[in-house]
């Protein structure tokens, strides 16, 4: 019978012997597991960004746009043949089942003065269901109600970008800028929403859509509009939804059985579960790189033992000569990498911790320390010890007595 408590306490006793080799024994482990945890956080925080990002940018929307024209052969882009209209956007409210809320919008660059203070923008005409379909939230002021619509009212809300850049320490609120050479009345500003990838959601401008067409942007085709944005109530119907979009917009349009959509529709959800798998993907790749230097922290432990298990030959064989069997040569030397691994990645666990938050102050990157991801890194470690270790205890176990007590 294996008697654990007093093979524990000679593992134990043989580590503390040899401090100094134990610690940098260990040392490969502790890098490892703390890179682990470190490109753990870094995945963890990349996939949390890239989620907050989705959400700001609003959840269950399915944007229609108008289709792209041909200049000498060449295609435009999306929203440079007007084929969407305000009247196709009522048309989906009212005919369209799971339907939270339907907003029209169009877009154009534009100049922005105040006093002295100029700044290019984007100029959002929109409906007054935008803001509340793509989250944005007002900060002070008020947001449209139908009669800046109905009287093609000069106002606007702007983004904090533009607020900093126009009006600096100011209040803008009731304050005049000019878009382009027309006076809008500022009424409203916007919660900050940061940057989505390479896009400053704050820098932008909304006035209300039939201001936009009339005064600001101008059209040939009245009452159409670049984009229709659609929320749906269930995001588990909205490629229903979807489809039945496309049946009411070809039947308001005209388009033949085998002709083309002079729309293009897209899933917002798709967009931002493809988002989320790269993001995972991108995070796996991550642990997976910092795993290598785990096992080569685990192939150092496996030398090390080695090594020692040539240096205890005789200790061996005195252990063997007074009753040691077997089991219990092999759980000492066992015993004696796993509690190297271990403590390799007790404090691996600490400095990983650790650099993830100095990453986190002294860069703009984001790394978020799970429990999961440090129970996990513990447990690879003892594995690791395992895995290891197993080979050097075996070795030592089926040294013959005899031979072990003559080794010099």
């Amino acid at each position: 019978m294996i008697d654990f408590k007093s093979t524990f306490k000679m593992a134990t006793n043989s580590l503390r012997i040899n401090k100094m080799r134990s610690a940098l024994t260990s040392l490969g482990i502790i890098i490892g597991v703390s890179a682990v945890i470190i490109m753990l956080g870094i995945g963890t925080g990349a996939r949390k960004n890239v989620q907050a990002n989705m959400e700001s940018m609003g959840s269950n929307i399915l944007t229609i746009r108008s289709s792209s024209a041909k200049s000498g052969g060449v295609q435009q882009g999306f929203g440079t043949r007007p084929s969407l209209t305000i009247k196709d956007a009522q048309e989906i409210m009212k005919t369209a089942d799971n339907i939270d809320s339907v907003a029209v919008a169009s877009n154009e660059s534009k100049q922005l003065m105040y006093g002295n203070q100029n700044w290019a923008s984007s100029v959002y005409g929109v409906s007054n269901s935008y803001l509340y379909i793509k989250n944005y939230e007002i900060e002070s002021g008020r947001g449209f109600q139908q009669e800046d619509s109905r009287n093609y009212a000069k106002v606007a809300i702007i983004g904090h970008t533009v607020e900093e850049e126009l009006f600096g320490d100011l209040d803008p609120i009731g304050r005049v800028m000019r878009v382009g050479n027309i006076p809008f009345k500022v009424i409203g500003t916007l919660k900050s929403k940061g940057s989505s990838g390479p896009m400053d959601q704050d820098d932008l401008v909304f006035i209300p859509i039939t201001t936009a067409q009339r005064k600001v942007f101008g059209t040939d085709f009245p009452g159409s509009v670049k984009m229709i944005l659609v929320k749906g109530e269930d995001a588990d119907k909205l490629t229903a939804l979807e489809n039945e979009i496309q049946s009411i917009l070809r039947s308001r349009h005209h388009i033949g059985k085998n002709q083309e959509d002079d729309f293009k529709i897209r899933n917002f959800a798709e967009f931002q579960e493809s988002m989320q798998s790269t993001a995972r993907i991108f995070s796996i790749l991550l642990a997976l790189i910092a795993s290598v230097s785990l096992l080569v922290g685990g192939i150092g432990i496996m030398n090390i033992m080695l090594v020692s298990v040539t240096e205890r030959t005789k200790e061996i064989g005195i252990r063997m000569a007074i009753g040691a069997n077997v089991q219990d040569i092999r759980l000492q030397f066992l015993l004696e990498s796993v509690l190297l691994s271990m403590i390799g990645g007790i404090i691996g666990i600490i400095v990983g911790v650790i650099g993830a938050e100095l990453i986190q102050l002294f860069s703009d990157m984001s790394a978020v320390i799970t429990l999961g991801s440090i129970f996990m890194s513990l447990c690879f470690s003892v594995l690791v010890g395992i895995g290891f270790g197993y080979y050097p205890a075996y070795k030592a176990s089926l040294l013959n007595p005899i031979d072990a007590l003559r080794y010099e």
